[in-house]
């Protein structure tokens, strides 16, 4: 289906699926913003919790950064509305959303794709993988994603708008130790080093009179600093045990981390009134423990999860045309923001057979959410705050807030389905979850 729609990023998936709506944040092209039903986070700064959880495989993504993902060597996206936290990793009040890649074939194999699209777009994805020896295999796919823009920025030449400059790659090891036993080591990385993505006006400039562009991809923007970049990178490890014909136990271990830098130009013209650049970093270590069980009539999940994550971001927001008039040449609001999360959480969710055509599901989850936040704010004069590359000056602290809080939550779910044929579902469910 994936092929059949063209999908080549994960945003295809929202245009296809109902209620689900998956967007490009703005200024690059891997922030994700993302709802389902209605619910998800607007903002991709540190202060803002993501309302959809999205996975690869069965690692929880923490932040929107770097998670609009290129759709290559994948063997399916699953997408679960409503609550969710009963069945695998972090609580989310909104949905799930979980990209999984494919498994390393035991023949050797090796696929390379390629297109060619309007505005010079040139996709190249290379994949392959062999088996080592009789239980060990290796493989991985590299993709280069380019795109001329759909327009130009006719301030800063040379930079175009919406264009795409993407390098991406995935890489996994399979072992099966024994007949019961097997691990899978993955990593993967993106780097996006596309322009700037600014905004098209859609009123004429107050005070220069600068009328509405003709093309809606066009911008006259004049932020250029500091230069777009995009990096993130991540590794897993996967173990798991077959305990018996029922039973299997299976550990996630992950660690990832995330850096952009970002300039957008929101008043979209060259003079300096709500020029916001901006940097997003972010870290995450997770560990997971779930058994699984299976028999002709119960099959379930019981787990236990842990985050430890970072998420950091500095911007200006640069009004000196204001400033000019109220006499602060280069007037400058700088917002520190460095928040800290560590959760701790156990889940389970079983669903009974009652017949061949009715189940009923029963989940629970109990999660501890620790925080602490630092958020400074800091007027500045003369233009961008140093740790953005400027030479401003502090003028006074309006805000400087620092604090910790344990938040807890017990948050079920209940579902009956029934199934009256192979082509047709028809369930109840009650679900809460909290953020």
């Amino acid at each position: 289906q994936l092929d059949r729609i063209g999908a080549d990023t994960l945003i295809a998936v929202g245009q296809s699926t109902p209620n689900v709506t998956l967007e490009v944040s703005r200024g690059t092209n891997t922030t994700i913003t993302a709802f389902i039903r209605g619910v998800g986070q607007q903002d991709p700064v540190a202060g803002f919790e993501a309302g959809i959880g999205l996975y690869v495989d069965d690692v929880y993504l923490n932040r929107p950064q770097a998670a609009v993902l290129d759709i290559y060597d994948v063997d399916r996206i699953e997408v679960l509305r409503g609550p969710q936290g009963t069945l695998y990793g972090r609580n989310t009040i909104g949905g799930a959303i979980k990209y999984v890649t494919k498994g390393l074939s035991e023949e050797p194999e090796a696929k390379i794709r390629a297109s060619y699209g309007t505005a010079n777009q040139m996709d190249l994805v290379l994949t392959g993988s062999t088996p080592l020896s009789d239980n060990f295999r290796v493989g991985g796919s590299i993709a280069r994603l380019t795109r001329d823009g759909f327009g130009d920025n006719l301030n800063l030449p040379g930079v175009e708008n919406y264009n795409k400059d993407v390098l991406g790659g995935r890489f996994s090891m399979e072992w099966d130790v024994s007949d019961s036993f097997n691990l899978r080591l993955s990593g993967d990385f993106v780097q996006d080093d596309s322009d700037p993505k600014q905004g098209h006006r859609l009123t004429v400039g107050a005070v220069s009179g600068a009328p509405i562009l003709d093309d809606v991809f066009d911008t006259r923007a004049g932020l250029n600093s500091p230069t777009q970049k995009v990096e993130a990178s991540g590794v897993a490890l996967t173990a798991e045990w077959t305990l018996s014909d029922s039973l299997t136990l299976r550990n996630i271990l992950s660690q990832r981390q995330d850096d952009t830098t970002t300039p957008i130009d929101f008043d979209s013209l060259p003079v300096v009134d709500l020029d916001v650049p901006a940097i997003y970093e972010n870290e995450q270590f997770s560990e997971e423990l779930q058994l699984i069980y299976e028999s002709d009539r119960l099959s379930g999940v019981a787990g236990i999860y842990y985050l430890d994550a970072n998420a950091f971001n500095t911007f200006d927001v640069i009004l000196a045309q204001l400033g000019d008039v109220l006499g602060l040449p280069g007037l400058n609001a700088n917002t520190y923001g460095d928040v800290d999360t560590k959760s701790w959480a156990a889940y389970a969710d079983f669903s009974y057979n009652v017949s061949d055509a009715v189940s009923l599901s029963l989940g629970g989850r109990y999660t501890v959410d620790e925080r602490t936040s630092r958020v400074l704010r800091t007027t500045y004069l003369g233009g961008a705050s140093p740790d953005l590359g400027g030479t401003g000056t502090p003028l006074a602290v309006t805000s400087d807030f620092l604090g910790s809080r344990e938040f807890t939550e017990f948050t079920p779910r209940v579902s009956v389905n029934w199934t009256p044929n192979d082509d047709q579902n028809l369930y109840v469910t009650y679900s809460e979850g909290f953020k």
